[in-house]
C-alpha cells in the first residue's frame, strides 16, 4: 500500500511548514492501558467545539463511563483547522490519540500507509455492517475498515428566506447564471448575499470544487487526482465561473479575515441575518445557531445549482461525514467505545441534539428537521458523490488547492494559475 517512510515524511514535511515542532505534541496512544487502579483511559479526539454538540458528546462520554466503570474517557477538543494541523503533526510522530476524528480519503490512507491506524474490518463486522453502507465509502481501504461513521452529509447553500423574499428572489436558482442574478437581486436590496469565512481557505474550496463538478461532472474529479492533471478546460473554466462570482463582489466587508465559526465568522453572519448565504455542510444550522442567533424558520436550503453546458448535474454532490478511527494498537475499550456511539439509541440523541443526519438505519425516525429532510432527500437521490478535496486527494494537494482558490478569491491568482498549481502540485506527489 505504498512506503510508509515516504507516507512518514511527506507529513513530517507538512508538519515543519505549519511551524509544529515536536515539543508541541501531546501525549497520545500507548499509555492507555490500565493504571494501579486497573483503569483504562481511552484518548478522544474530536473537533466538536461548538454548541449543542460539545456539551452533547462530552454527556455521551459520561454515560458510557456509567457503563463501563474501569473505563475513563479524555476528551480533547480542537476547531477543524487547529485539529488537522496538530493530526499532521501527530501522524508524524508515529503516536496517535486512541479515537480521533477522520474525514477518511487520502489523508486517512496515508495515516493507514504509514501503519497507525487499527484495522476495524473484523472487530466491529458484527455491528459495523449494519450502518449504512454510503456512511461508510469514505473509510474504506483496500475493502477493509479503518473509521466507523457517526454522521453523513453534503454541502449546499443555506440562505434567509427573508432577505430572498426582500430581493424578489421567489425561489432558489437552480442555475449558476440563475444564482448569479440572485447575488446581482439582493445587492440591488442592499443585502449582503454571501458569507465566507476567507481566512480558513477551506470554506471557499467548496465552490471551485463544486463547479469543477458541474462542468466537468464528478467522475472527472477522480480522473484528474489519478491523472495528476487539471489543467483541462472544464478545470479553468470552474475557476472562470467562481471568478464571475467574485467579480460581483458578494462577501461581507472584510470576509478574507473572517473565520467560519467565531461570534464574527462566517456562520455568524448568516446566523445574525447579515448576509443572506452561505455555502456549507449540513451541519450548518447548528454552527450559526451557536456563532450568532440563528434564523429558525428562515433558515432554507437549496442543493448547488447547474452550469449551463456542463457535464455535471445538479444531483451530484460535494460533500463527506465524520468518522471515528483508532490508532493502531488500541484496547478493546476504545472499539467499545465505538459500538457504543454507533447505537440507535446514540444517533438517535446525536440526530435530535446535534443535527447530524443518522447513520444508523434504526435512527432515522428521529430526524424531524425540515431543512435536514431535504438534505437526506438530496442524498438519497445522488447519481455521484464526491468527497471533500482537502481530504479525498494527498493532504498537500487538498491545501493546494486551499490555498490555489483562497489566492483567486483574494485576487492574485487566475483560473488557469489555480489549475496550473493544483497540477504542479499533484505532479510532485507522485
Amino acid at each position: 500500500m505504498g512506503d510508509p517512510a515516504l507516507s512518514r515524511r511527506g507529513f513530517m514535511a507538512a508538519s515543519a511548514a505549519a511551524g509544529l515542532g515536536m515539543t508541541a505534541l501531546s501525549g497520545c496512544g500507548g499509555d492507555s492501558e490500565g493504571g494501579s487502579s486497573g483503569t483504562t483511559t481511552i484518548e478522544w479526539w474530536n473537533i466538536s467545539t461548538t454548541q449543542p454538540t460539545k456539551d452533547v458528546w462530552a454527556a455521551l462520554a459520561k454515560q458510557f463511563e456509567a457503563q463501563n466503570p474501569k473505563v475513563k474517557v479524555k476528551i480533547v477538543q480542537l476547531e477543524n483547522d487547529a485539529y488537522k494541523s496538530k493530526m499532521t503533526a501527530l501522524t508524524a510522530s508515529g503516536k496517535l490519540p486512541d479515537i480521533f476524528h477522520t474525514w477518511g480519503g487520502g489523508v486517512l490512507k496515508q495515516q493507514v500507509e504509514a501503519g497507525l491506524v487499527e484495522d476495524l474490518t473484523d472487530r466491529t463486522k458484527e455491528w459495523g455492517d449494519g450502518l449504512l453502507p454510503v456512511a461508510k465509502e469514505p473509510y474504506l481501504i483496500d475493502d477493509k475498515v479503518y473509521g466507523i461513521p457517526f454522521d453523513i452529509g453534503m454541502v449546499g447553500f443555506w440562505y434567509n428566506k427573508a432577505h430572498f423574499k426582500k430581493a424578489g428572489i421567489a425561489a432558489p436558482p437552480t442555475t449558476w447564471s440563475g444564482f448569479l442574478d440572485a447575488v446581482r437581486a439582493l445587492k440591488a436590496a442592499k443585502i449582503t448575499p454571501i458569507a465566507l469565512a476567507g481566512k480558513e481557505k477551506w470554506p471557499g474550496m467548496y465552490y471551485w470544487a463544486y463547479l469543477a463538478m458541474r462542468t466537468a461532472g464528478a467522475g472527472a474529479m477522480e480522473r484528474a487526482n489519478d491523472d495528476k492533471d487539471f489543467t483541462g478546460d472544464e478545470f479553468v473554466q470552474a475557476g472562470q465561473h467562481l471568478q464571475e462570482l467574485v467579480d460581483l463582489q458578494p462577501f461581507q466587508k472584510g470576509f478574507l479575515g473572517a473565520a467560519y465559526s467565531t461570534p464574527s465568522g462566517q456562520a455568524a453572519a448568516v446566523g445574525n441575518g447579515k448576509a443572506a448565504m452561505e455555502l456549507m455542510g449540513q451541519w450548518a444550522p447548528v454552527v450559526e445557531a451557536d456563532s450568532g442567533k440563528g434564523l429558525g424558520k428562515d433558515l432554507g436550503f437549496f442543493p448547488f445549482p447547474a452550469v449551463e453546458g456542463g457535464k455535471g448535474t445538479i444531483t451530484e454532490v460535494f460533500g463527506g461525514g465524520g468518522a471515528h478511527a483508532l490508532r493502531q494498537g488500541a484496547p478493546q475499550a476504545a472499539v467499545d467505545f465505538l459500538k457504543f456511539f454507533a447505537s440507535a439509541a446514540t444517533d438517535r440523541e446525536l440526530v435530535k441534539k446535534t443535527g447530524v443526519l443518522p447513520v444508523v438505519p434504526a435512527a432515522e425516525d428521529a430526524l424531524a428537521d425540515p431543512n435536514l429532510q431535504a438534505v437526506q432527500k438530496q442524498l438519497k437521490e445522488t447519481t455521484g458523490f464526491q468527497l471533500y478535496l482537502d481530504q479525498a486527494y494527498a493532504p498537500a494537494l487538498g491545501q493546494e488547492i486551499n490555498d490555489s482558490v483562497a489566492a483567486l478569491v483574494a485576487g492574485s491568482k487566475s483560473p488557469q494559475q489555480v489549475a496550473e498549481s493544483i497540477t504542479k502540485t499533484a505532479k510532485e506527489e507522485q
